[in-house]
């Protein structure tokens, strides 16, 4: 038989063993999903790190300019896109679609062939992007700088008769398409640096065009587009 002070040295030491078993399974429990993670990457514990990746995104698309930071609008994504003053999430997926499609933009006239795009608001990016990192040459462009057609589309000359020459620093009224450069091809309105490439190379490999729906042979310039060039083109 024990004596009274072995049973209490009996009782104490069960009781820490006990005590000692309750921690390490609770500790296990809580190591388990931690070690699941590890073992298949692609479970619950994979998630995080996409979330993780997603906040970073929609941190870095709520990011204000810096003053005189600018975005290369030729190689900017979607989410550096979305920074710019009243580009939102919609308008910088088109913006992306459109330059995949077409090729770079070249300009601010070239931004322009975007739906959505306005004159107003080109005015407003003006200072804010560059194009293949070229900076624009004027910090802001007026709305004949950028859409000659809707300038003053309803002047005409004194005593009547056709409508007064609407020009742009640097740009003729009207482009002769088969015998202008590329630079004077990038005057035309939605026309940027690799259309007018397009252009000046279906010329040089198959030929003058015929007429303005002629145009149509140049890759990128549909209907609308060749539409929207009539008024400023000349096919002899």
């Amino acid at each position: 038989m024990f004596t009274r002070d072995e049973r209490r040295a009996l009782i104490f030491l069960a009781t820490v063993a006990v005590a000692g078993g309750v921690i390490r399974v609770s500790r296990g429990a809580a190591a388990g999903p931690v070690a699941a993670g590890v073992v298949a990457p692609d479970l619950a514990g994979g998630d995080l790190v996409r979330q993780a990746a997603l906040s970073r995104q929609a941190e870095a698309a709520q990011r204000p300019l810096a003053p005189g930071e600018r975005v290369d609008v030729d190689r900017a994504t979607a989410v550096e896109l979305e920074r710019l003053p009243r580009v939102g999430k919609q308008l910088a997926e088109r913006i992306v679609a459109d330059r995949q499609a077409n090729g770079p933009f070249g300009s601010l006239a070239g931004l322009g062939r975007v739906s959505g795009i306005s004159a107003g608001l080109l005015r407003t990016l003006a200072p804010h992007v560059s194009f293949g990192g070229s900076v624009p040459p004027a910090a802001v462009v007026s709305t004949l700088s950028v859409f000659p057609r809707q300038a003053t589309a309803s002047a005409s000359q004194p005593g009547g008769g056709a409508p007064a020459p609407k020009t742009r620093a640097g740009c003729a009224d009207q482009v002769a398409v088969n015998g202008a450069t590329r630079e004077e091809l990038t005057c035309l309105p939605g026309i940027g640096a690799v259309l007018a490439d397009r252009i000046v190379a279906e010329r040089e490999a198959h030929g003058p065009f015929r007429d303005v729906a002629d145009l149509a042979r140049v890759q990128g310039l549909g209907p609308s587009r060749i539409e929207r060039l009539k008024a400023h083109v000349t096919i002899p």
